[in-house]
């Protein structure tokens, strides 16, 4: 059997694409695997170090921000077309998944006028650009949102959930609290703000550590590489000598797992990713959307989720530490409101994420 999967732009379509090319390898030996993405995105990078066939299409998204870069990009788009057209008759695939992204719009189309089964997943609670101009056409749209159907025509929708990697289905809360040093017991409040941290969420949580530095609390606190030394600084300089709380401070952290295993409650972005890690571990959120993100998708994503009580949202635009604060206090202090949050979130869990998406791949 041959697939092709394509996805990019930002992790966020990349990671459930190799995560889906990783399960296709384990249940098929021998399954030939093409990944089609840009040429100079985020997948032409990451791609090829996972161990993946990888051959590019000379495409990039639509830059919004004026008419005259939204030209450029869309210029570009016959060419791509054609690229995708002459990889997949060369190819010649029996299956085709896009993950969404502009990487993925053309090879999904070009894909529709072949015999070859195609199929689109989208992680968002509203679909992508890409993908909404691709439903229409394809055999099956599997979705991690049941909203993002919402006002669509759109036939064969699997709501299937988002692959989660396989350490979040594992991992062990008092071997996280070892590993992180942690006491069990105490509040635990986990910050972060994705890989490259988030300003806003740092600026607000060093109010929220030094109000805190006189309860017994423990703060999990990812800043971001890029605002790590900044963050440091001011919190030393805020902490008085003697503080109760518990502060572990890093710039990013590989494992984790084990820090949302042992937290009770977390501050962080709304992207579909961390939205389905937080569902498999029960966590309760405070998410606070990435004001800039394609189609506002992670304020939708996060509202998907407040509307069942299973989260709750402040606006990027109105976040400061006061407000942060006292919102961090009214689950701290409330221990029934923070164990409903955690059953109610848990069940938008969909651990068999992966497996469904296979089956509907290779059997559906």
């Amino acid at each position: 059997m041959k697939v092709i999967i394509s996805g990019g732009g930002t992790g966020g379509h990349i990671y459930p694409a190799l995560a889906i090319a990783q399960g296709l390898e384990q249940r098929l030996p021998g399954i030939e695997i093409l990944y089609v993405g840009s040429e100079s995105g985020m997948e032409s990078a990451i791609v090829p170090r996972a161990g993946l066939n990888y051959k590019p299409v000379n495409v990039s998204g639509i830059d919004r921000s004026s008419m005259l870069k939204a030209s450029q990009s869309l210029v570009k788009f016959p060419r791509s077309f054609f690229q995708a057209w002459d990889i997949i008759k060369n190819f010649q695939p029996d299956i085709i998944v896009g993950t969404g992204g502009y990487a993925s719009f053309p090879v999904v189309l070009a894909g529709t006028f072949f015999a070859c089964k195609t199929i689109i997943h989208e992680q968002n609670a509203v679909l992508g650009l890409a993908n909404r101009n691709l439903a229409k056409r394809v055999n099956y749209t599997l979705l991690t949102f049941e909203e993002a159907a919402q006002g669509m025509n759109i036939n064969n929708i699997k709501l299937t959930g988002l692959p989660v990697r396989q350490e979040f289905m594992v991992v062990n809360r008092q071997d996280s609290l070892r590993k992180l040093n942690l006491r069990a017991g105490k509040f635990t409040l986990l910050a972060f703000g994705g890989s490259r941290g988030a300003l806003s969420i740092n600026r607000a949580m060093l109010e929220v550590v030094e109000r805190y530095q006189d309860d017994d609390i423990q703060v999990i606190w990812i800043t971001g590489e890029a605002n790590y030394e900044d963050c440091k600084k001011e919190i030393e300089k805020s902490l008085k000598p003697g503080n109760k709380i518990g502060l572990s401070l890093y710039p990013y952290l590989n494992e984790m797992q084990n820090a949302l295993a042992v937290a009770d409650l977390a501050v962080c972005r709304a992207g579909a990713s961390t939205l389905c890690e937080l569902a498999i571990m029960g966590l309760p959120a405070i998410l606070i959307p990435y004001p800039y993100a394609a189609e506002n998708h992670q304020e939708k994503n996060a509202r998907a989720l407040v509307g069942k009580n299973s989260a709750d949202i402040i606006i990027d635009e109105f976040l400061d530490g006061d407000t942060l604060y006292k919102r961090i206090e009214q689950f701290r202090t409330n221990q029934q409101h923070l164990a409903d949050m955690s059953k109610n979130i848990q069940k938008e869990a969909r651990p068999n994420a992966l497996k469904d998406i296979l089956d509907l791949i290779l059997d559906g």
